[in-house]
């Protein structure tokens, strides 16, 4: 059996806040308190239910991770074949007692959401679907990863299926298509080489950004249609827009790993922004069980991809993880370590963390020497200031 501390690294901790949030935020969004079912929930969508869609991943992709250098990495690992069994094994057991739960709570509406939800995390990489091969719906698929943690969350409040608001998730969904698309275009190389079909490798590089483009302003287009709030965020479509022209103009692999880079940077404001939006949507001053459960899945996921890179590299990544520091793998971890305490900041905590959490990762920044991390925390230390003079 693989020890905990591989099974984190595999589960990606760096990107475990963007299956939490949504579940939480939908959650929320509908029944305006958190309550036992959201907390578990949140918790469940932060770890164990990552470890099923990477876990699932790295243990069907040794062969071409070998050659991705962002791969034996906080952007994934090597599950080398000999412990693929063991691999799935754990995965199994870490989602099955939460799942079993969350369906007891939540009744047969919810069981139905929570199995479409493994579904799809399944079918993008395990055989005989494979989605991430099928060039569009590894697009679409990799997209309901996202997603459908937010449909969880509104079904698991309590929701029914005219209670859930349609064009908000259409529009998460477009915005997820275009950004695998952006990240499947920094592996063209590598996945034609591995002979993976992808929709980078079907459409070529400018087509496929060419493509993301109009996916980007596609979901701005839905999310101006939902009111005021929708229409602030639909105008934050337009910068994510803007990378998949600049790799238009210029489709080549170091262009768009510059431009995943710039994604990744972006969420961050953009998640702190859509945050702000949501606080003054419901009214919130002081949300302190909302802070506890949010605050401290944000926490739990820093810590983890903070441990998850002091890992030593396993043998038979043949450099991979060198080749990935080598590719900018210091600044996304300090990028990510960033994000997730900028959520934090901007899901209230400010009024009660700020004070601790902007300087204590202010010092990780100047240790990791990366100015990359600084901007988030210039982004978070405003929004906190502006919340307090309110």
């Amino acid at each position: 059996m693989p020890s905990l501390a591989e099974l984190v690294r595999v589960s990606r901790p760096a990107t475990w806040i963007n299956t939490a949030v949504p579940f939480l935020f939908a959650g929320y969004e509908h029944r305006r308190r958190v309550d036992g079912r959201l907390a578990l929930g949140t918790l469940y969508f932060l770890g164990p239910y990552n470890l099923l869609v990477y876990g699932v991943n790295d243990a069907y992709d040794y062969e071409s991770d070998l050659r991705n250098p962002r791969k034996a990495s906080l952007e994934g690992a090597n599950v080398p074949p000999d412990r693929r069994r063991a691999t799935l094994r754990a995965v199994v057991l870490a989602n099955a007692p939460p799942l079993i739960g969350l369906a007891a709570i939540g009744g047969r509406r919810a069981t139905v959401a929570l199995a479409a939800t493994s579904a799809a995390a399944v079918a993008y990489s395990a055989p005989p679907l494979r989605t991430k091969e099928r060039p569009v719906l590894d697009s679409l698929t990799s997209a309901l990863h996202f997603a459908l943690p937010a449909a969880c969350g509104y079904v698991l409040a309590g929701a029914d299926a005219s209670e859930i608001p349609a064009r908000p998730l259409a529009a998460f969904v477009l915005w997820g298509m275009a950004s695998h698309a952006l990240g499947a275009i920094q592996d063209v190389a590598y996945d034609r080489a591995a002979g993976i079909g992808s929709v980078g490798t079907a459409l070529g590089e400018r087509a496929t950004a060419l493509a993301l483009t109009g996916l980007y302003l596609g979901s701005g287009a839905l999310l101006a249609t939902t009111g005021p709030e929708g229409r602030v965020a639909a105008v934050g479509t337009l910068a994510y827009a803007a990378l998949g022209a600049w790799v238009l103009l210029r489709p080549d692999e170091d262009t768009a790993r510059r431009a995943w880079r710039s994604f990744m940077g972006l969420n961050l404001l953009a998640g702190a922004v859509v945050t702000e939006l949501l606080l003054a949507r419901w009214g919130l001053q002081a949300p302190v069980p909302f802070l506890a459960v949010a605050g401290g899945a944000c926490v739990l996921a820093t810590a983890a991809a903070l441990a998850a890179r002091r890992l030593p590299p396993r043998e038979g990544r043949l450099g991979a993880a060198q080749a990935y520091l080598a590719h900018g793998g210091r600044e996304r971890l300090a990028v990510a370590a960033a994000g997730n305490v900028s959520v934090t900041a901007g899901l209230g905590a400010a009024r009660l963390l700020a004070g601790a959490a902007i300087p204590a990762l202010a010092a990780l920044a100047i240790g990791l020497r990366r100015r990359e991390a600084l901007a988030p925390l210039a982004v978070a230390g405003g929004l906190a200031l502006l919340r307090r003079r309110r």
